[in-house]
């Protein structure tokens, strides 16, 4: 019989524990769920926890996120099932180019026919159909190839430029670490004749195998991953938000917070800015954490 250490004990446990978080979130990102109008014109159309929104203007629609390959029927269904027609979509975004959040792009530009911009870091990715990414571009022994089909670009964004269409502006913030082209989103929308500032959070969260710095040999994932993870949680801790959103519906509590509009909650669910001010401090914390340990060989 083999003996493991209590440190060994903790590993295995938490491996466990991980895989289960995995399958229950694999489950979340491809789970339907009725789509909600979430502020103005702006709509939730994504599954359970894989988020997708529609943003809807007299000239045509925005996308963001199109996840999945096999997502792109249920975002259809969900864009229909509002009332609107999937062929309006004019413009197709994403937050970061990750197979969850951008497989889908080369289908949703074929039946649309929108335009594919995204955030000047993550052009090669995308083009590349996911071989170009730092992480998951080329299997190791803790993770597999991400491959899905390629997407052409069809406007290269820098941090800080404005996407308009119909009278909407949306600006892409450069928020890198994730993947290097991370991008976060804002917008401003009108409820209850309230403006409110809507933040869409790109992605804040350090991978497993990530490695953020060089030791031992080995490099860091990229140069420079743990200064561009440093300047993220900056930008995002002054950034105005009133209705907290990202592109996991875990990132801001959706399923609770539909619970809460479910049970006939009268204020509007989606504004959170003490929410998000208290998931960036955690995420921020998560992240010196890891980078201490790293640092430090633990």
């Amino acid at each position: 019989m083999i003996k493991l250490g209590v440190r060994n004990w903790v590993a295995l446990g938490m491996l466990l524990l991980v895989g289960q978080l995995h399958a229950q979130a694999s489950s979340d990102m491809t789970t339907p769920i009725d789509p909600f109008r979430i502020a103005g014109n702006l709509y939730y159309v994504g599954s359970k926890d894989l988020a997708s929104y529609l943003i809807v203007t007299p000239q045509g629609d925005i996308l963001i996120n199109s996840s999945f390959e096999t997502s792109v029927p249920l975002i259809r269904n969900s864009v229909e099932k509002l009332g609107f027609r999937f062929a309006d979509i004019r413009i197709l975004l994403i937050s970061h180019a990750h197979v969850d959040h951008d497989a889908g792009s080369a289908a949703v530009k074929r039946l649309t026919g929108a335009k594919y911009m995204v955030m000047d870091a993550d052009v090669p990715v995308v083009e590349s159909g996911g071989a170009k990414d730092f992480a998951y571009g080329v299997a190791t022994p803790t993770s597999s190839a991400s491959r899905y089909p390629p997407a052409k670009v069809d406007r290269v964004l820098h941090d800080g430029e404005e996407v308009r269409l119909g009278g909407m502006v949306l600006v892409a913030h450069k928020t890198p670490g994730h993947t290097r082209g991370c991008t976060t989103w804002t917008l401003r929308e009108t409820d209850r004749g309230r403006n409110l500032n809507v933040v869409i959070v790109g992605s804040w969260n350090v991978n497993p195998g990530f490695r953020l710095v060089d030791r031992s040999g080995q490099l860091a994932s990229y140069p420079g991953i743990a200064q561009d993870y440093q300047r993220t949680y900056s930008v995002l801790k002054n950034l105005p938000c009133d209705v907290f959103l990202g592109a996991h519906g875990q990132y801001f509590d959706m399923l609770a917070k539909l619970k809460r509009l479910q049970a006939g909650a009268t204020e509007n669910v989606w504004v959170d800015p003490q929410g998000y001010q208290a998931a960036v401090a955690e995420r921020k914390a998560a992240f010196e954490a890891e980078l201490m340990r790293q640092e430090h060989g633990i």
